[in-house]
């Protein structure tokens, strides 16, 4: 009886998410399942994600229980719990971590045609065991006074000689440049993506260290040019409560390199059912919500991440920064390469 009822909470709910132009519908008291729950591990720690998990609880009566920590922390867990975790769902951000946790067994395939139909092809895995549910883009963020932006093109192009002592990027243990050079693996092969490595470690104005926020403020105060940043950082940055985050985001000029080729590095933040889901049912059915247009303007609007679903207009902030062609490469690459993209990094010497 009861899946019955979960059953018809769920058509409901995907009505209401499906069809923008109807009035949002409220789960009538008889079609809510009672004491029903969903766990959730997420690497995310934004107020805006606590947000829809109300939301959602608001339109099911499904409880969100919510356990925070690093990616890292997360997978490691799920381990060491087995078939006993509580775990649900698993939020994390990058594909790559996401394939990680494919690879280690903690995801499980699903049927959903609404997040198959939803989500680009390109942006979920190729077995249903994760799905994208925002995208941001691996940028450029340039000294204005300095650097010309007819000068810039690809990121192949930031290993020429000409940017030696000029590039500002993060420590290769971070997993956003991880996913990066896994992508120049995939376009360019293996060869000319250590290359590449090898003449970013040339070009690089100091060690890498800090955050990509980090990297915009030493590109203002002239310790380099160019710095390969994650765009929705940008956007945190213009609408931060700190004045000289403001001050340095309004500094630096962006740009979306290879527009005459295949296109900027895409990445997302994703969620998969994990393997033992107690409650797969409403796991399913909280993916299906985090990829609904109520919950993607949200996501949009608070985070400065592009949305998922084409039909979901980017907050203005984004929009100012211009339509720019994205790269389809299938994300599943990104966790496929990633050892090797380590590999890479450690013959380079990036540190």
């Amino acid at each position: 009886m009861k899946k019955l009822i979960l059953a018809v909470a769920t058509l409901s709910l995907l009505a209401a998410c499906g069809n923008d132009t109807k009035k949002e519908e409220t789960p009538k008291p008889e079609e809510i399942v009672k004491d029903q729950v969903v766990t959730v591990y997420t690497h995310r720690h934004y107020e805006s994600d606590q947000n829809i998990f109300k939301m959602f609880e608001d339109k099911t009566g499904i409880k969100v229980k919510v356990i925070n920590a690093s990616a890292d922390e997360l997978i490691q867990k799920m381990k060491m719990e087995g078939e006993q975790s509580p775990a649900d769902v698993l939020i994390t951000v990058d594909a790559g971590r996401l394939g990680r946790a494919k690879e280690l067994g903690l995801l499980q395939s699903i049927e959903s045609d609404f997040l198959e139909k939803s989500i680009p092809t390109h942006l979920q895995d190729v077995d249903n065991q994760w799905f994208g549910l925002t995208k941001r883009a691996r940028i450029i963020a340039y000294a204005k006074d300095r650097v010309k932006p007819e000068d810039l093109s690809t990121y192949e192009d930031l290993a020429n000689k000409k940017w030696k002592g000029k590039i500002l990027v993060r420590s290769s243990s971070n997993i956003y440049n991880q996913s990066l050079m896994a992508s120049l693996i995939a376009n360019d092969g293996e060869d000319a993506a250590k290359t590449w490595a090898q003449g970013i470690v040339a070009n690089m104005a100091r060690s890498p260290k800090g955050s990509d926020r980090d990297q915009v403020k030493a590109v203002v105060a002239g310790e380099g040019d160019l710095a390969i940043v994650n765009s929705y950082y940008i956007g945190k940055m213009l609408n931060s409560p700190d004045p000289e985050e403001v001050k340095a985001a309004k500094q630096v000029g962006l740009f979306f390199p290879n527009q005459t080729d295949r296109g900027t590095h895409i990445n997302v933040s994703g969620a998969g059912v994990a393997k033992n889901a107690p409650n797969k049912a409403n796991a399913i059915l909280f993916i299906e919500y985090l990829a609904s247009a109520e919950a993607q303007q949200v996501f949009t609007e608070a985070n400065y991440e592009y949305p998922i679903l084409e039909s979901v207009e980017a907050v203005q902030d984004i929009k100012d920064w211009g339509d720019f062609k994205e790269d389809n490469l299938g994300l599943n690459q990104l966790g496929e390469n990633n050892k090797k993209a380590v590999l890479i990094f450690d013959e380079a010497g990036w540190k």
